[in-house]
């Protein structure tokens, strides 16, 4: 067992630069669009989300749309994944996937689901931290930061406790 305190490896600062700097580039990316949805998978995904939404009000002239994606990240094999609209919603939509670790692209894979099923306009991916180790065909169109890591190494991102927020490396 590791005993080891965990290393810092983002602040809350530079969390916020990172949030800020996806924003920007999801915004260049999608500039002639009239509306975008991001759907944060749930937990800190969701909450990650929610930021860039947030920073996206101040910079964008679009309309921002948020809903959860709800499942199970400790499941090998996922059910149907349930989003917080019905599947029709998303018809002809710029979509935009937000996870806070792309790690396998497992968890991705699975997110993506729901909106293979209709025409949308823009399928993408945004996280706060890649780790670089593909083993599903999932690449992020947005990330914060890219870390290499061992595969031993496990990453924390806390966003939901703003006093102990922070990306961690244990």
């Amino acid at each position: 067992m590791n005993t080891e305190l965990p290393t810092l490896i983002l602040n809350a600062e530079q969390i916020r630069q990172k949030i800020r700097r996806i924003a920007f580039q999801i915004y260049e990316i999608n500039f002639e669009e009239s509306s975008l949805l991001l759907a944060g998978v749930s937990g800190e995904g969701y909450v990650l989300a929610q930021a860039i939404r947030n920073e996206l009000a101040q910079i964008a002239p679009f309309e921002v749309e948020l809903i959860q994606i709800e499942l199970d990240k400790t499941q090998i094999a996922q059910p149907a994944v349930q989003t917080s609209q019905p599947v029709a919603a998303y018809t002809d939509k710029v979509i935009i996937v937000v996870d806070d670790v792309l790690y396998t692209g497992r968890t991705l894979a699975f997110s993506l689901q729901p909106f293979l099923s209709v025409p949308v306009r823009k399928l993408q991916v945004a996280v706060l931290v890649d780790r670089n180790y593909p083993k599903y065909p999932v690449a992020a169109d947005y990330k914060g930061y890219e870390l290499s890591t061992t595969l031993t190494d496990h990453v924390d991102v806390i966003l939901s406790d703003e006093s102990r927020m922070g990306v961690y490396l244990r």
